[in-house]
Protein backbone atom coordinates (compact mmCIF):
# COMPACT_ATOMS: atom_id res chain seq x y z
CA UNK A 1 0.00 0.00 0.00
CA UNK A 2 1.38 3.19 -0.90
CA UNK A 3 2.26 6.10 1.75
CA UNK A 4 1.73 8.70 -0.37
CA UNK A 5 -0.05 9.92 -2.95
CA UNK A 6 1.57 10.84 -6.46
CA UNK A 7 1.81 14.52 -6.42
CA UNK A 8 -0.72 15.91 -9.12
CA UNK A 9 1.29 18.62 -10.61
CA UNK A 10 5.05 18.03 -12.65
CA UNK A 11 8.10 17.36 -9.88
CA UNK A 12 10.02 20.46 -11.66
CA UNK A 13 7.08 22.71 -10.01
CA UNK A 14 7.38 21.98 -6.89
CA UNK A 15 9.88 24.97 -5.94
CA UNK A 16 7.97 26.58 -2.74
CA UNK A 17 5.40 26.53 0.52
CA UNK A 18 2.47 27.88 1.14
CA UNK A 19 3.60 30.25 3.67
CA UNK A 20 -0.14 30.63 5.43
CA UNK A 21 0.13 27.28 7.03
CA UNK A 22 3.19 26.01 8.69
CA UNK A 23 4.30 21.88 9.06
CA UNK A 24 1.76 20.67 11.76
CA UNK A 25 -0.77 22.89 11.33
CA UNK A 26 -4.03 21.39 11.21
CA UNK A 27 -6.61 22.13 8.21
CA UNK A 28 -10.10 21.59 8.05
CA UNK A 29 -11.23 20.90 4.53
CA UNK A 30 -13.99 21.71 2.31
CA UNK A 31 -13.18 18.25 0.27
CA UNK A 32 -10.51 15.73 -0.39
CA UNK A 33 -9.58 14.82 -3.66
CA UNK A 34 -9.25 11.37 -4.79
CA UNK A 35 -6.03 9.97 -5.32
CA UNK A 36 -6.01 6.31 -7.13
CA UNK A 37 -4.70 3.92 -4.92
CA UNK A 38 -5.72 5.71 -1.81
CA UNK A 39 -6.19 3.24 1.08
CA UNK A 40 -9.30 2.10 1.68
CA UNK A 41 -9.64 3.69 5.05
CA UNK A 42 -9.31 6.96 3.75
CA UNK A 43 -12.64 8.45 3.12
CA UNK A 44 -14.26 7.28 6.34
CA UNK A 45 -11.84 9.05 8.29
CA UNK A 46 -12.21 12.30 6.26
CA UNK A 47 -16.03 11.70 6.87
CA UNK A 48 -15.33 11.01 10.56
CA UNK A 49 -12.77 14.19 11.13
CA UNK A 50 -12.49 16.20 7.94
CA UNK A 51 -8.92 17.44 8.96
CA UNK A 52 -5.18 16.96 7.31
CA UNK A 53 -1.96 17.68 8.70
CA UNK A 54 0.45 20.25 7.05
CA UNK A 55 3.70 17.95 6.75
CA UNK A 56 6.80 18.85 5.42
CA UNK A 57 7.25 18.88 1.40
CA UNK A 58 8.20 21.90 -1.71
CA UNK A 59 4.57 21.91 -3.92
CA UNK A 60 3.94 23.85 -7.07
CA UNK A 61 1.54 27.12 -6.66
CA UNK A 62 -2.25 26.13 -5.17
CA UNK A 63 -1.30 23.21 -3.89
CA UNK A 64 -0.21 21.63 0.10
CA UNK A 65 1.29 18.65 1.15
CA UNK A 66 -0.85 17.21 3.86
CA UNK A 67 -1.42 13.95 5.96
CA UNK A 68 -4.34 11.63 6.90
CA UNK A 69 -4.87 9.81 10.28
CA UNK A 70 -6.88 6.79 10.71
CA UNK A 71 -8.78 5.46 13.64
CA UNK A 72 -5.38 2.81 13.82
CA UNK A 73 -1.76 3.66 14.19
CA UNK A 74 -0.95 2.01 10.92
CA UNK A 75 -3.54 4.38 9.27
CA UNK A 76 -1.13 7.34 7.97
CA UNK A 77 -1.40 8.91 4.31
CA UNK A 78 0.54 11.68 2.55
CA UNK A 79 -1.86 13.49 0.02
CA UNK A 80 -2.11 16.74 -2.10
CA UNK A 81 -4.93 19.17 -1.49
CA UNK A 82 -5.86 22.29 -3.14
CA UNK A 83 -5.28 25.64 -1.03
CA UNK A 84 -9.01 26.84 -2.08
CA UNK A 85 -9.72 23.77 -0.22
CA UNK A 86 -8.84 24.82 3.67
CA UNK A 87 -11.73 26.41 5.12
CA UNK A 88 -9.73 26.89 8.66
CA UNK A 89 -6.63 26.52 10.44
CA UNK A 90 -5.46 25.59 13.83
CA UNK A 91 -1.67 25.98 14.91
CA UNK A 92 0.10 23.39 17.90
CA UNK A 93 -0.11 26.58 19.56
CA UNK A 94 -3.64 27.23 19.66
CA UNK A 95 -3.95 23.98 20.99
CA UNK A 96 -1.77 24.98 24.26
CA UNK A 97 -4.72 26.18 26.77
CA UNK A 98 -7.38 23.33 25.30
CA UNK A 99 -8.49 20.72 27.69
CA UNK A 100 -9.94 17.23 27.12
CA UNK A 101 -13.50 16.25 28.47
CA UNK A 102 -13.19 15.00 31.68
CA UNK A 103 -13.75 11.37 30.53
CA UNK A 104 -10.48 11.13 28.64
CA UNK A 105 -8.58 14.00 30.62
CA UNK A 106 -6.64 10.39 32.57
CA UNK A 107 -5.16 8.97 29.35
CA UNK A 108 -1.37 9.56 30.62
CA UNK A 109 -0.96 11.97 27.10
CA UNK A 110 -3.20 14.73 28.32
CA UNK A 111 -2.03 14.10 32.12
CA UNK A 112 1.60 15.11 30.77
CA UNK A 113 -0.35 18.07 28.88
CA UNK A 114 -2.15 19.34 31.95
CA UNK A 115 1.54 19.16 33.88
CA UNK A 116 2.70 21.06 31.44
CA UNK A 117 -0.05 23.24 31.04
CA UNK A 118 1.18 23.87 34.86
CA UNK A 119 4.39 23.98 35.05
CA UNK A 120 5.25 25.54 32.08
CA UNK A 121 6.86 28.66 32.98
CA UNK A 122 9.41 26.32 35.33
CA UNK A 123 9.80 24.06 32.15
CA UNK A 124 10.04 26.41 29.26
CA UNK A 125 13.86 27.35 30.42
CA UNK A 126 15.61 30.31 32.29
CA UNK A 127 15.63 32.64 29.24
CA UNK A 128 14.05 35.85 29.27
CA UNK A 129 11.68 35.18 26.53
CA UNK A 130 8.35 32.71 26.32
CA UNK A 131 8.72 29.92 24.28
CA UNK A 132 5.64 29.06 22.12
CA UNK A 133 4.76 25.84 22.07
CA UNK A 134 1.70 23.69 21.45
CA UNK A 135 0.95 20.00 21.04
CA UNK A 136 0.66 18.09 17.58
CA UNK A 137 0.28 14.23 17.15
CA UNK A 138 -3.04 12.40 18.42
CA UNK A 139 -3.20 14.67 21.19
CA UNK A 140 -3.29 17.78 19.31
CA UNK A 141 -5.50 15.84 16.44
CA UNK A 142 -8.21 14.96 19.37
CA UNK A 143 -8.06 18.65 20.72
CA UNK A 144 -8.30 20.10 17.07
CA UNK A 145 -10.92 17.75 16.53
CA UNK A 146 -12.91 16.35 19.49
CA UNK A 147 -12.36 12.95 18.17
CA UNK A 148 -10.93 10.31 19.86
CA UNK A 149 -7.19 9.61 18.57
CA UNK A 150 -5.26 9.38 22.04
CA UNK A 151 -4.75 5.98 23.59
CA UNK A 152 -3.18 4.84 26.41
CA UNK A 153 -0.08 4.23 24.69
CA UNK A 154 0.33 7.62 23.19
CA UNK A 155 3.12 9.82 22.92
CA UNK A 156 2.59 13.71 23.65
CA UNK A 157 4.30 15.12 21.00
CA UNK A 158 5.18 18.83 21.09
CA UNK A 159 6.24 22.08 19.19
CA UNK A 160 8.42 24.50 20.44
CA UNK A 161 9.13 27.45 18.08
CA UNK A 162 12.44 28.71 18.67
CA UNK A 163 13.23 31.27 15.64
CA UNK A 164 15.87 32.50 17.73
CA UNK A 165 18.98 30.00 19.02
CA UNK A 166 17.90 28.01 22.19
CA UNK A 167 21.37 28.01 23.75
CA UNK A 168 22.70 24.04 24.47
CA UNK A 169 22.56 24.68 28.78
CA UNK A 170 18.63 25.65 28.47
CA UNK A 171 17.90 23.11 26.33
CA UNK A 172 19.19 20.24 28.43
CA UNK A 173 17.06 21.92 31.05
CA UNK A 174 14.03 22.29 29.06
CA UNK A 175 14.42 18.33 28.40
CA UNK A 176 15.10 17.51 31.97
CA UNK A 177 12.05 19.22 32.80
CA UNK A 178 9.81 17.28 30.08
CA UNK A 179 11.52 14.21 31.10
CA UNK A 180 10.34 14.56 34.40
CA UNK A 181 7.05 15.81 33.68
CA UNK A 182 6.51 12.59 30.85
CA UNK A 183 7.77 9.99 34.07
CA UNK A 184 5.22 10.76 36.64
CA UNK A 185 2.61 10.74 34.20
CA UNK A 186 3.67 7.80 32.15
CA UNK A 187 4.49 8.81 29.23
CA UNK A 188 7.10 9.78 26.12
CA UNK A 189 7.15 13.27 25.49
CA UNK A 190 8.63 14.32 22.01
CA UNK A 191 10.31 17.33 21.83
CA UNK A 192 10.49 18.84 18.53
CA UNK A 193 12.36 22.41 18.12
CA UNK A 194 10.81 25.03 15.34
CA UNK A 195 13.84 26.44 14.04
CA UNK A 196 14.82 27.94 10.64
CA UNK A 197 16.51 24.95 8.88
CA UNK A 198 13.46 22.92 10.06
CA UNK A 199 12.35 20.44 12.58
CA UNK A 200 14.72 19.86 15.10
CA UNK A 201 14.47 16.49 18.13
CA UNK A 202 15.03 19.24 21.43
CA UNK A 203 17.20 15.34 22.64
CA UNK A 204 19.36 16.09 19.30
CA UNK A 205 20.07 19.46 20.15
CA UNK A 206 20.02 19.32 24.32
CA UNK A 207 22.69 16.53 23.37
CA UNK A 208 25.39 18.64 22.06
CA UNK A 209 26.01 16.35 18.68
CA UNK A 210 28.40 17.17 15.99
CA UNK A 211 25.01 17.81 13.61
CA UNK A 212 21.73 17.12 14.51
CA UNK A 213 19.04 16.15 11.78
CA UNK A 214 17.16 18.93 10.22
CA UNK A 215 13.55 18.33 8.74
CA UNK A 216 12.88 20.60 6.03
CA UNK A 217 10.74 20.67 3.06
CA UNK A 218 13.31 19.91 1.09
CA UNK A 219 14.61 17.04 2.44
CA UNK A 220 16.22 16.31 6.07
CA UNK A 221 19.94 17.42 6.44
CA UNK A 222 22.36 16.86 8.82
CA UNK A 223 23.63 20.51 10.13
CA UNK A 224 25.74 21.62 13.01
CA UNK A 225 23.87 24.84 13.41
CA UNK A 226 20.20 25.08 12.61
CA UNK A 227 19.81 28.93 13.06
CA UNK A 228 23.18 29.69 11.62
CA UNK A 229 22.90 27.00 9.08
CA UNK A 230 19.60 28.11 8.02
CA UNK A 231 20.37 29.73 4.40
CA UNK A 232 21.33 26.26 3.17
CA UNK A 233 18.17 25.17 3.15
CA UNK A 234 16.52 27.84 0.90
Amino acid sequence: MPVCAAPPFAADHARSCDARWRAHDLLRLRRLPYFDGEPDWVRAAFERAPYVVVRRALTADGFLAVGLRGAQRSHRYGTWVKTDDVDDAVTPEALCGREPPATRAGLPAFKALAALQRDWSQARTATENALVWGPTGSTGFELATQVSAVSASSDLDLLIRTPAKLPLEHAAHLLTQLQTIAAEAGVRIDAQLETPAGGVALAEWAANKPRVMARHARGPQLIADPWASAHEMR
